[in-house]
C-alpha cells in the first residue's frame, strides 16, 4: 500500500515555473515506478510523466517535452514535477501515482498501470 500527497500546485503566469512534490508512504515507493498525470475540466486524464524506480529511465508526454522534468528521491520517499516555460493549456489537477508492478524494467505511461493515486493538486496557468 502506498499513500501518496501532492504539493506545489497553484497560479502562475505564462512562462512561469512550478515544481511539484508527490509525498509517499508506504514500503513499495522505492520499488515502483511514479508517474504524474493531469486532467482538465471536460477533458480525460493524460500521461504527463513517469519515471522508473531506480530513476535510471524517464518517459514524457510530447506536450511536456523539453519543459518539465521528472525526478524522484527515494532516500526521501518523494517524486517531482519541474514544470517551465508553462502553457495556459498546461491547466489542469495534476496527480501523481505509484504503479502495480515493482521492478519494472519498462516505465509504464498508461493509468491502467497504475495502482495507488494522490488527491490531485492544481495547477492554474494565466496568458
Amino acid at each position: 500500500q502506498v499513500l501518496l500527497v501532492e504539493s506545489g500546485g497553484g497560479v502562475v503566469q505564462a512562462g512561469g515555473s512550478l515544481r511539484l512534490s508527490c509525498a509517499a508512504s508506504g514500503r513499495t515507493f522505492n520499488t515502483s515506478d511514479m508517474g504524474w498525470f493531469r486532467q482538465a475540466p471536460g477533458k480525460e486524464r493524460e500521461f504527463v510523466a513517469a519515471i522508473n524506480w531506480s530513476g535510471g529511465r524517464t518517459s514524457y508526454a510530447d506536450s511536456v517535452k523539453g519543459r518539465f522534468t521528472i525526478s524522484r528521491d527515494n532516500a526521501k520517499n518523494t517524486a517531482y514535477l519541474q514544470m517551465s516555460s508553462l502553457k495556459p493549456e498546461d491547466t489542469a489537477n495534476y496527480y501523481c501515482a505509484a504503479s502495480r508492478e515493482q521492478y519494472s524494467m519498462l516505465v509504464h505511461t498508461t493509468p491502467a498501470s497504475y495502482a495507488f493515486w494522490g488527491q490531485g493538486t492544481q495547477v492554474t496557468v494565466s496568458s
